[in-house]
């Protein structure tokens, strides 16, 4: 008896130096979870709010002035045929052009510079490390007011190419695409007007030569401006997880006789798969969020070529103080990045969960 009366009060003293741990962990974690709940929880929810309404920025749209709509926002830019929904569809169109040049060429660019600075013969790395990771911290507005100078239709680019005799294009006034005017440099198309064929009602309210003629040159400009400032980062990520390599995974492959290709393709990067699916999640959830280049540079023109969603949510509610449909422009453009980094993961995790149980052991031939 006295033994069963002394293990409960060891259980009960047990619970109760659990209780008081827990408290104490709680308490510790309560300023962090009053921050966080007060100043990104709540004003989350608020959006949320506003973005069911129809609140053009007078009163509080939380005190019954602001007309509750329901969905009727998010209704509108996908079913209702009008500018806002026409003004999204082509926002969209931008940012996938933009997604699918900038994630892959920032990828491969900072691969490439990583492998470079990694080389074992490179002297100076230093140096050159910093010379790749400074675009990366300098200010994207200092830097998006010097690429619209260099650019512009007198800038420097353009009397360089005068000097060569080549008439430089009108960087940020053309409203053609690149494909569009590839095709009529080479004499296949109007160099001024698109194909009769293509211009029908195509996705979404716009033709299909609107999602088929390509980037125009100022979201070009834009792409090139993006890709050399934020590959210093990821050439940085790169070059930690090349440095996290054993060496005697490359010597085993020197000593089978790899070449420098195949001990990339096989030994390389294998190991690098988690960082890489980093760098795309990363440079995905980037693009997609772009705002003050285009903000700075080119304010959605020429004829919204440069318009993205989050500048257009921007404008939508700041200029045109409609902050209902705004909102919903950003919880549409939020879910859009949720989607498609869960896509992304998805397609990528056999391959990292592979990456991450190490090389296989392969026998000799």
């Amino acid at each position: 008896m006295v033994d069963a009366a002394s293990a409960i009060d060891r259980r009960r003293l047990g619970r109760g130096s659990a209780t008081r741990q827990n408290l104490a962990g709680w308490l510790f974690l309560a300023p962090v979870v009053v921050i966080l709940g007060v100043f990104m929880l709540l004003p989350i929810l608020m959006a949320m709010w506003v973005s069911l309404t129809s609140w053009n920025g007078q009163g509080s749209p939380f005190t019954g002035r602001a007309p509750f709509v329901g969905l009727g926002n998010y209704v509108r830019l996908f079913t209702q045929d009008d500018l806002a929904r026409q003004d999204f569809m082509t926002s969209i169109r931008n940012n996938v052009y933009y997604v699918a040049i900038v994630v892959p060429v920032q990828t491969a660019l900072a691969l490439g510079l990583a492998l470079v600075v990694n080389g074992r013969m490179l002297k100076g790395k230093t140096f050159f490390r910093s010379a790749f990771f400074f675009p990366s911290v300098t200010s994207s507005v200092a830097v998006s007011v010097v690429f619209l100078f260099i650019f512009a239709n007198s800038g420097a680019v353009g009397s360089l190419l005068s000097m060569f005799g080549i008439s430089g294009p009108e960087w940020f006034s053309d409203s053609r695409g690149v494909l569009h005017l590839l095709l009529g440099g080479l004499g296949l198309v109007d160099g001024a007007a698109p194909p009769a064929a293509l211009t029908g009602g195509g996705p979404f309210g716009l033709t299909w030569w609107d999602w088929l003629s390509g980037p125009s040159v100022a979201m070009c400009t834009i792409i090139i401006l993006v890709v050399w400032t934020t590959s210093g980062t990821f050439m940085l990520m790169f070059l930690a997880a090349l440095q996290d390599i054993p060496v005697t995974l490359e010597e085993a492959s020197l000593i089978d006789g790899a070449g420098a290709w195949q001990r990339f393709r096989h030994v390389t990067l294998p190991m690098l798969r988690p960082t890489l699916f980093l760098v795309l999640t990363l440079g995905l959830i980037g693009t997609w969020q772009v705002f003050d280049q285009v903000y700075v540079m080119s304010q959605g023109n020429p004829a919204k070529t440069t318009l993205t969603p989050a500048y257009l949510s921007y404008r939508t509610a700041f200029r045109d103080f409609d902050y209902g449909s705004g909102t919903a422009i950003s919880f549409v453009l939020f879910l859009i990045i949720v989607v498609m980094t869960l896509v992304q993961r998805w397609v990528m995790r056999d391959r990292v969960a592979d990456a991450g149980a190490g090389p296989r052991k392969q026998g000799s031939s």
